[in-house]
């Protein structure tokens, strides 16, 4: 089912609608009725080459208002207005479009597009939060060109990236099916927490020592975990991505701050039962060192503070070593006597006259205790930013290394959860 609200982004869903049925996806378009001020039934129809109509009162003898939901293998919602959220949210079903979402027992994602102010109005937040603790997969929006002259967040993602997110929720592959086919929601009742990005260690008030992680692979892990089902806390470190749709994030700027969310996150404080999160994934590139002082100031290019060539001096920096949050994780675990969580470590590496990656890997994997070991080679233009990539997942005590890739980081992904899913001791 393709729900198109009434905004004026209804005109760029039918560019969704296309990317659909070119997968050979079977869909009905069910537009509200202000919908179809900006788009006509005809374009909706001759699209989709299905009848489309937005009246409860068609087809009454089919009970087609109740039908439709419940023959859904996935309902996207294309604008999601203000008003259209709303309405989801407390349940109201005042037209054919609200009554497929309440008879709906497939999964639903939900595109926003309104204006800044009231994306971000509590009342608009409240729903969102409402909508995406019952599983709706509400994406966030695009930040841009609205209408007239307005700019800001609140702009529908473009059609392309609504498709990607349905294919993630229904398992990764385009055309996946009738009867629920490719839904899969494995990870439902799982709290996963997620590191993901490049930490930053300060130099002074201006400058860093930092890497080149753009955490895109640490946002799709999230993202997919998230369409599997699981409860997803994302911490994250300098990235720009759009954050995924009923993601829970925290922000960590250094590896200490790293560390606090993640242990918080993960293991909760002296005295607590057991541990907050099932699978904890540590997917950012954590900077090994930083600097023992941090300047109060800017350091000034003429460091020794003589002549006019600006001094001959640069500043020497002394590195201390920075928290091992992976090690320490696995050892407090272990140290408590607990099966959970279940830990994941990367290793971003690049070979050298020691070893390949791979070999790095093993000695890596032995050393900090890990469940699984995600490797990697990264470099300029290598991993680091891309949108692909190939990685080896390594256990412990295994000869065999899984390679994934080259692939979309959505992809691999799949894969790792695919792998994690069935290893997670179950609470």
């Amino acid at each position: 089912m393709l729900g198109v609200g009434g905004g004026i982004a209804a005109y760029k869903v039918a560019g969704l609608l296309r990317r659909f049925t070119e997968s050979g996806d079977e869909v009905t378009v069910v537009p509200t009725a202000a919908a179809l001020r900006f788009v006509g039934e005809a374009t909706w129809s001759a699209l989709s080459g299905r009848p489309v109509t937005s009246e409860v009162w068609d087809d009454v003898d089919q009970v087609r208002h109740v039908r439709l939901g419940q023959g859904a293998d996935l309902v996207v919602v294309a604008p999601a207005t203000a008003d259209l959220l709303a309405r989801a949210a407390h349940g109201l079903a005042g037209d054919l479009l609200t009554n497929v979402l309440l008879t709906a027992r497939c999964p639903v994602v939900m595109a926003p597009a309104m204006h800044s102010e009231m994306w971000a109005h509590p009342a608009t937040v409240a729903n969102v939060s409402l909508l995406r603790s019952r599983g709706v997969t509400v994406i966030e929006p695009a930040s841009g060109r609205l209408t007239g002259a307005d700019s800001g967040p609140g702009r529908m993602p473009e059609p392309e990236e609504i498709y990607q997110a349905a294919m993630a929720v229904l398992g990764g592959q385009p055309g996946a099916g009738p009867a629920g086919a490719g839904a899969r929601r494995d990870l439902a009742g799982l709290h996963v927490v997620i590191s993901a990005g490049g930490t930053r260690e300060p130099l002074d008030p201006v400058r860093f020592l930092g890497n080149r992680s753009s955490g895109k692979q640490g946002y799709a892990l999230a993202r997919v975990a998230a369409a599997r089902g699981a409860r997803v806390t994302l911490v994250s470190a300098n990235v720009t991505e759009p954050v995924p749709g009923g993601v829970t994030v925290v922000p960590a700027g250094s590896a200490r701050e790293m560390r606090e969310a993640v242990f918080a996150a993960a293991l909760g404080g002296p005295g607590e039962d057991g541990p907050r999160a099932d699978v904890v994934v540590m997917a950012a590139a954590v900077a090994d060192f930083r600097p023992r002082t941090v300047a109060a100031a800017k350091i000034k290019k003429s460091y020794d503070g003589t002549g006019p060539d600006f001094g001959q001096d640069a500043p020497v920096i002394e590195l201390v070593r920075n928290p091992d949050i992976l090690a320490e994780l696995v050892a407090a675990r272990n140290a408590a006597g607990l099966a959970r969580p279940f830990i994941v470590g990367f290793a971003a590496e690049t070979g050298d006259e020691d070893g390949d990656v791979l070999a790095h890997a093993r000695r890596k994997l032995a050393r900090k205790g890990a469940d699984l070991l995600v490797a990697n080679e990264v470099g300029d233009q290598l991993t680091f930013g891309q949108d692909s990539s190939t990685v080896y997942l390594l256990t412990p005590g295994c000869e065999q290394v899984r390679q994934v890739g080259p692939a979309s980081k959505d992809d691999i992904s799949q894969r790792i959860w695919d792998v994690v899913g069935p290893l997670v001791p179950r609470p």
